[in-house]
């Protein structure tokens, strides 16, 4: 079926089911950014491929809704005689649902909505019905299978903290808020909380289930038996009893008259309503496993250093490979960010990249989440702005860079220079920043992008995102977000730090390093500081830095991470690459 039959075929088959309206959410039953291919309805249905997004369809209106990330990636995925494009911020779904769906009743599958995102899009006079069985599945005749990676043990060397503790004392916060179980439905915190990982995402290294965490430290994971061989299975120990997902709904029967803890905004709607219908107490909280799993323990954030060192000597190859090369012609997106991945896998523990590499060159780089396809992609010509953003998977961390390049041999142009080293200036006021306890990301998204508003500049996405600790490269709750929660940031905590700026049709900039949160030693101080150490280890692109925009602590700043990136760095490269770097790094 190409994309209208798909559409006509959906509304068919929410006539029969007696709907006039159905809810597409980019969202599998874990609620997560990344989801299996099996999952994919909204870019099996409309086309857009984005990490969020949201699609309404009514019998005669159809819509697709995303952020600023995806507003020109949606324009070019969709097809605006069936859609209509929606920033979902500026234009909120719900208001569109007021204006077109007065007097319908839509559909919605409860395993793909939380009930607080089901409130938000409730309007009066829109009646929402939950479906047994969600309708693109019935029309989707070649969906792929649901994964079945196996499981496996996350060895204590790299999670550094065993699987009985972390129960006991999540085990213990539910005692004290005088709760008696916890639904889990974030794959993610059972991963952390288990020392599990697996292979079911692409990128991600998941193993999707479900468990319910009781205030004796007792656990029942839901995840199909076959996915768990013996080695698995005595990792978790008696106290952590398997059964197959279709043993939840008698699970959750059983708790009948207990308090039970949902962390509304993670949690699909199927698992209230089920409780709700069983007669247990139902108490909103926030998932016990997400603030520990933030803060990383003392091995984690070692792991994290090792990972970032041994990726950057994957960077470094790849962009000595890149000025020698990119200046000749011959390169293009794909064959680019191959060859990125190429050096990655030559580093030891290596898993999987963290998410596709995002590789725009020129106009494509102001496209914020690009993704070059063998339909997409184009050359990579000399003397133009390259934009790449990578990450990697290893058993002891999860890397995130971008860099921002230019493929000579000219000089770059000046208001090219300008533009990124705003962007730098941002970065580095972050980078440098020290802060009272207690502050949050959204208290600090202005500070980077400052240098850039000064220009009358702006950038439609977050200054930086939590990442995870050979989980997800994009971890809650804390970020450096307007819009994100007001978490405080806490030692141990990962976060991005990616100011950028985009101009439409032109190029794309950003740069990103990780940063790790710690204790700042303020002699003076009159209360607790925090402050952050640079994980990532790579030169920004000189050709593109305008040293007289810098103010003299900047430039300090800038000199001392460049060496620090040579000594740690360079001895581990062979002679040409080390000599390379050294000069990449030299004084600016």
């Amino acid at each position: 079926m190409n994309r209208a039959e798909r559409l006509g075929a959906l509304r068919a088959e929410l006539a029969r089911m007696g709907v006039q309206g159905f809810l597409i959410p980019r969202a599998d039953e874990h609620l997560g950014e990344y989801v299996p291919r099996s999952a994919e309805r909204l870019a099996w249905l409309t086309g857009f491929t984005g990490s969020a997004g949201l699609a309404i369809v009514l019998p005669q209106q159809a819509a697709v809704f995303s952020d600023g990330r995806y507003t020109l990636q949606i324009r070019n995925q969709i097809d605006v005689a069936l859609w209509e494009p929606r920033h979902i911020t500026e234009e909120p779904p719900a208001e569109w649902l007021a204006a077109h769906a007065d007097g319908l009743v839509i559909g919605y599958d409860p395993w793909l909505h939380s009930e607080p995102a089901l409130e938000r899009l409730k309007r009066p006079g829109v009646t929402f019905r939950a479906l047994q069985a969600n309708p693109i599945d019935a029309i989707w005749a070649d969906r792929p299978r649901a994964p079945e990676a196996p499981a496996r043990a996350h060895p204590l060397s790299y999670a550094g903290k065993p699987s009985a503790e972390k129960r006991s004392e999540a085990a213990a916060a539910l005692r004290a808020a005088g709760e008696d179980a916890v639904v889990l439905a974030d794959a993610h915190s059972i991963a952390w909380l288990l020392n599990i990982r697996g292979g079911d995402l692409d990128h991600t290294p998941l193993a999707l289930g479900f468990a319910l965490l009781f205030a004796d430290g007792a656990v029942s994971l839901f995840m199909e038996p076959a996915k768990l061989d013996h080695d698995t299975r005595a990792a978790l120990g008696n106290a952590v009893a398997i059964a197959p997902r279709d043993a939840m709904p008698a699970a959750l029967s059983a708790l009948k008259g207990k308090r039970v803890r949902i962390d509304r905004e993670a949690t699909p709607s199927w698992f209230t309503d089920w409780l709700r219908d069983a007669g247990a107490e139902i108490r909103a909280g926030e998932d016990p496993c997400r603030m520990p799993r933030a803060c990383k323990n003392a091995v984690e954030q070692q792991g994290a250093r090792a990972s970032h060192q041994r990726d950057a000597v994957a960077m470094a190859r790849f962009l000595s490979w890149f000025a020698e090369e990119a200046p000749k012609g011959g390169l293009n997106e794909i064959s680019a960010a191959a060859r990125l991945l190429a050096f990655r896998r030559d580093v030891p523990l290596f898993q999987a990249e963290s998410f596709p590499a995002i590789s725009g060159a020129g106009e494509n780089g102001a496209i914020v989440h690009y993704r070059a396809t063998e339909a997409s992609h184009r050359a990579i010509h000399p003397n133009e702005c390259y934009l790449i953003d990578s990450g990697g998977q290893y058993l002891d961390g999860t890397t995130d860079i971008t860099r921002t390049l230019w493929t000579g041999p000219g000089a770059a142009p000046s208001r090219l220079r300008e533009c990124v080293t705003r962007v730098l200036k941002g970065h580095i006021a972050l980078a440098t920043l020290r802060f009272p306890a207690g502050v949050a990301g959204p208290h600090l998204d202005a500070l980077a992008r400052r240098p850039i508003w000064d220009a009358g500049l702006d950038y439609d996405h977050g200054t930086g995102h939590g990442v995870g600790s050979y989980l997800s490269v994009h971890e809650g709750p804390a970020a450096f977000s307007r819009a994100a929660r007001v978490v405080a940031l806490a030692e141990g905590m990962i976060l991005s730090n990616e100011p950028g700026y985009y101009a439409t049709g032109k190029f794309g900039i950003r740069l990103e390093n990780l940063l790790l949160v710690q204790k700042a030693d303020i002699g003076a101080a009159a209360k607790p500081f925090l402050e952050f150490e640079t994980l990532t280890l790579a030169p920004f692109e000189r050709a593109l830095i305008e040293p007289a925009l810098l103010t003299v602590a900047e430039r300090d700043w800038l000199n001392a991470y460049h060496a620090r990136v040579a000594v740690e760095v360079a001895p581990l490269l062979d002679a040409d690459t080390a000599a390379w770097l050294r000069a990449a790094c030299a004084p600016i």
